[in-house]
């Protein structure tokens, strides 16, 4: 018995020759079991229920067949211990990698932020001066003084007023008032009064050149800020730390003192402040920002309250920098009025984006505003050339700003002013010492269509794919039928005469022999697409859309997906970012025609665009 359950204990061990699986019949006899037969392991002879001799040779063959088996289960066993072993090891590895690219992101997103942190944190404690001025904590010399500091040690108060908006006015006063130590200046203070800024309002060009220069000037160690009007339709989304100033802040408009709700905030490390009118609340709270029969009064009463602010803030900039006519009118207001509060060491710059857009008002507005309309109706300040019972508000930004810089991709000064002034030519050849002319710098990455986030594919000239896919994107957006041999062009007009009119009509007619399809679109601040209706009415053609209105997303689609860009002249300011971002990115993507309505001539022209640089340089006349 012993042998046998040594036997079965032990499957793995090849049974005796001798042996015999006995089966064993077992009855049950007054309750108890007994045994029919005898387990013999040496016996030779089978007993009763024993198998037959013949069945030897198969219970070798199995007991092999499963020897087999065990060693192949074994060795599959062995196998898939080492594939877990090595999945376990790319887990790993895996997990690792994973966490080295988190790292890297981290340390991505830390290196970008951290420079516009500091700026936000620095703009926050400039702008939190100014509030202490505008509740009666510190004198407005103090607060210079204090922004001077400032100003002489950001990398030092970056440290120190880390948690700026967790403190009260009065412990940073405390803390400032200890940060007393100061090194000598080294940046300009600029201060931008404008109408337009990216991305919080943008119509034409003049709001990213704001953003762009504001950055640049910021990287190479000066101080720039930003004061617009706070229209109802801004874009607040990439304002930080936007709040309201408590006290109200005064300016004087049409015999009057006036209330005015103060915005402070910091955009892209910039700080800006908004000026929001409470007596004429309507000024702002339109839906358009240009076009309206008083913007001569809106825009006047925002110069001026900007200078009011300036002065009740206790700032005491190095630079006044203001943008076409719509500010120009701080010219004649900064020397006439306000220079003498505390102002005798800051300058106006004026930048002209746009010479055909003067504003002729009559004289006695300008009393609005406190000016003398006497003084200043005269041919050598603000009267008009042209239409002498007018005065030329543009004129005056010229006449009194100390520089002038003129944006144009035409470098000679002679030619613009002789050629381009629109009746401006006699007052800058008295001011041709004063005047610049500079390129109109641009952000590559905004309109580069290998870069442009508002593009369906982003193409360059090595790979021109994507320039297929915003084309049919185009033709499908507007209606078009999708053809890629169709022409596609993109026709933008600033202003159109009646001239214009009629000879676009007999363009329109003639291109019905061809397949060419027209995107015409209005980029004036008044659009002129509602006159430019009056060519497509008697045409009912499928092939003409209009487009009226300003949508970023769409302008990037027609610049990136038109065969052809046609324009009415080459050195039209709107078009200088995006079209020398085409042409240096990605050129021959599209040709640029500039067309002469009045006589249907053509002629096209690869326009090269600059960056800032020069700009910048317009700041040295300090």
């Amino acid at each position: 018995m012993k042998a046998l359950m040594s036997s079965v204990i032990n499957p793995w061990q090849p049974p005796h020759p001798k042996l015999r699986i006995p089966v064993v019949c077992c009855s049950t006899i007054n309750g108890s079991s007994s045994s029919s037969s005898e387990v013999n392991l040496q016996s030779s002879q089978p007993q009763e229920c024993k198998s037959s001799n013949d069945e030897e040779p198969k219970q070798s063959e199995i007991w092999r067949l499963f020897r087999e088996a065990q060693k192949n289960i074994l060795h599959l066993n062995q196998h898939r211990l080492k594939a877990v072993e090595n999945l376990n090891k790319i887990n790993i590895e895996k997990q690792l990698l994973v966490d080295r690219i988190e790292q890297l992101e981290l340390e991505k997103k830390t290196a970008v932020a951290k420079p516009h942190d500091r700026l936000s944190m620095f703009w926050e404690l400039l702008l939190r001066i100014d509030s202490m001025v505008l509740m009666g904590m510190v004198t407005t010399g103090e607060a210079s003084n204090l922004r001077r500091l400032v100003m002489d040690h950001k990398v030092s108060v970056a440290e120190v007023f880390n948690d700026t908006l967790q403190k009260s006015d009065a412990e940073i006063l405390a803390e400032l008032r200890h940060f007393s130590e100061r090194n000598q200046r080294n940046g300009f203070h600029i201060v931008h009064v404008c109408t337009e800024m990216a991305p919080l309002v943008s119509v034409g060009s003049l709001a990213s050149y704001v953003t762009g220069l504001s950055c640049a000037l910021q990287r190479k160690g000066h101080l720039v800020e930003v004061i617009l009007p706070k229209y109802s339709n801004l874009d607040l989304n990439e304002v930080q730390g936007l709040q309201e100033i408590e006290a109200e802040c005064y300016s004087y408009f049409n015999g009057q003192l006036h209330g005015n709700r103060i915005w402070t905030g910091v955009v892209y490390g910039i700080g800006v402040t908004l000026i929001q009118p409470l007596y004429y609340s309507s000024f702002f709270n339109r839906e358009r920002v240009y076009g309206y029969s008083d913007d001569f009064e809106r825009f006047t009463y925002f110069s001026r309250a900007s200078l009011d602010y300036i002065v009740k803030s206790g700032k005491q900039p190095d630079v006044i920098h203001i943008h076409n006519w719509e500010t120009a009118i701080i010219g004649p207001l900064f020397w006439d009025i306000i220079v003498k509060q505390g102002l005798e060491g800051t300058r106006v710059l004026l930048t002209c984006h746009d010479l055909n857009s003067q504003c002729l008002e009559h004289p006695e507005k300008l009393a609005l505003c406190g000016l003398d309309p006497a003084r200043l109706h005269r041919s050598d300040r603000l009267q008009d050339t042209t239409k002498a019972h007018l005065v030329n508000v543009l004129k005056g930004g010229v006449v009194y700003s100390n520089k002038v810089v003129i944006m144009s991709s035409i470098r000679s000064k002679g030619r613009v002013i002789h050629s381009l002034s629109y009746g401006l030519d006699h007052t800058l050849n008295i001011h041709k010492n004063k005047v610049v002319i500079a390129p109109c710098g641009f952000d590559n990455s905004t309109w580069d269509p290998s870069t442009d986030k508002f593009l369906p594919q982003q193409y360059s000239v090595k790979d021109m794919k994507g320039k297929a896919v915003c084309k049919a994107a185009l033709q499908q957006h507007l209606g078009f039928s999708e053809h890629a041999s169709t022409i596609l062009v993109g026709c933008i007009f600033s202003e159109v005469s009646d001239v214009d009119l009629e000879n676009l009509r007999a363009v329109f007619r003639k291109a019905r022999r061809i397949d060419v399809q027209f995107i015409i679109k209005g980029i004036s601040k008044i659009s002129s697409v509602n006159k430019l209706g009056l060519v497509h009415e008697p045409l009912k053609d499928k092939n003409v859309r209009f487009i009226d209105g300003h949508d970023e997303k769409q302008s990037h689609l027609i610049f990136a997906g038109s065969d052809i860009i046609l324009c009415q002249s080459f050195h039209d300011p709107v078009l200088q970012v995006p079209v020398s971002s085409l042409f240096l990115s990605s050129f021959p993507a599209c040709f640029l025609f500039a067309f002469n309505c009045n006589s249907l001539s053509f002629s096209w022209e690869v326009v090269q665009g600059s960056s800032f640089p020069r700009l910048m340089s317009m700041y040295s006349f300090m």
